[in-house]
């Protein structure tokens, strides 16, 4: 099948207000987005930007948009995820940690571990901050602290033999 192709995008989007003759050099604000293509992400940028600043799509304009690309993509990081979202009971703040490659790879986690736990819908989930925690005294879920200890080892209980021939004397044992 070949390699994960990321559904999701990690977007720098700067926009402003339209310059007036009273400001004719208005405040740039940007924001991080994650999202599947480019148009998503300026639909993003202004639903955000005209909650936060009043600033709408017909009186502002986009002035710079960059995809994000994570420096390095074979590390393995942990990520603090800040999110909002709006269940069938109300509004819910959260804290949510991942372990990943990339951020992108782990806002993808979480957008599938909130549907699947709490049935939260890709519109419904605000991403307020993503951050990746270099200490490991930073971590605070155990379940991405089980796998920082020094001598970590998995099981291999049933491992299955790859060779080139066809039949054997003896049926191989895959269990030790």
């Amino acid at each position: 099948m070949g390699l994960f192709v990321s559904r999701l995008h990690e977007y720098q989007v700067i926009g402003r207000r339209l310059p007036t003759e009273s400001v004719p050099e208005p405040k740039l604000f940007r924001m991080r987005i994650f999202a599947p293509n480019d148009v998503v992400a300026k639909s993003r940028y202004w639903y955000f930007l005209k909650k936060l600043h009043k600033v709408k799509k017909a009186s502002g304009e986009i002035v710079a948009l960059n995809i994000i690309s994570e420096a390095k993509p074979t590390k393995v990081k942990n990520f603090g995820v800040w999110i909002r979202y709006d269940s069938r009971s109300g509004t819910h703040n959260m804290y949510k940690e991942y372990r990943d490659v990339t951020r992108v790879g782990a806002v993808e986690t979480m957008y599938s571990d909130l549907a699947a736990r709490h049935r939260a819908r890709f519109r419904s989930i605000h991403i307020l901050k993503v951050v990746e925690l270099e200490k490991t005294s930073d971590v605070k879920r155990q379940y991405v602290k089980q796998f920082l200890e020094k001598d970590l080892q998995f099981p291999l209980p049933h491992r299955i033999f790859k060779s080139k021939n066809t039949y054997y004397a003896k049926r191989p044992s895959t269990y030790y």
